[in-house]
């Protein structure tokens, strides 16, 4: 699937690649990549396990540094920001998602998908506000004051999905997000991520 190409591009690799060690111990985990990511576009990543889609994902949510290459955001290169410019950039441009739900148990749905916004200093009030419309969109705001352990693996996964829209992200970066999931719900969900990418998405190759 893609989108017009003069839609912008979110988020650009450039020849990046990851080594991990060094020496007789080095091993090459990414080959050198190249690829955008435009707002409104899903893409989807697929290859066997051990050829790098986990590296890769973490080096365009700014979490791993590429050996080499650079990654650009909103055209802009990262190569030489600091790493508190990192964490500024990760919180406000992308949104993750993972294959284990990650909840905090002891919290409530609301208060989950509200997690990001608390770390980043944001008042109780707006972090209510912004959670529900968040939970909202993942059709979860009937659900926000049950914990994890009264939710079922899809409306957990919907309250991750949350706390990844929360901060307004332009990218959401998925790490095998349905495998902990059954076939039926694993396919929603995938539907779900596809209606929240927005008008922009078109059938494609």
């Amino acid at each position: 699937m893609r989108s017009p190409t003069n839609v912008p591009i979110a988020i650009e690799a450039r020849g990046v690649g990851k080594i991990f060690g060094h020496g007789d111990l080095a091993a090459r985990v990414l080959q050198p990549t190249n690829i955008r990511i435009r707002r409104g576009e899903v893409l989807v990543i697929m290859g066997p396990s051990g050829s790098g889609k986990t590296t890769l994902l973490s080096i365009l949510g700014l979490v791993l540094t590429p050996t080499e290459g650079e990654i650009l955001v909103d055209g802009y290169s990262v190569s030489a920001v600091t790493s508190d410019e990192l964490a500024v950039l990760r919180r406000g441009h992308m949104g993750f998602i993972f294959q284990q739900f990650n909840l905090l148990p002891s919290l409530s749905a609301l208060d989950n998908a509200a997690v990001p916004l608390l770390l980043a200093g944001v008042t109780r009030e707006e972090r209510v506000a912004r959670g529900m419309r968040a939970l909202e969109l993942v059709d979860m705001a009937d659900k926000r004051r049950a914990t994890p352990r009264l939710l079922s693996g899809g409306q957990q996964q919907r309250v991750a999905i949350a706390r990844a829209l929360v901060n307004g992200a332009p990218v959401l970066l998925c790490d095998e997000p349905t495998a902990s999931l059954d076939a039926t719900t694993g396919a929603a969900i995938l539907v779900k991520l596809r209606e929240l990418a927005g008008p922009f998405t078109s059938n494609g190759t």
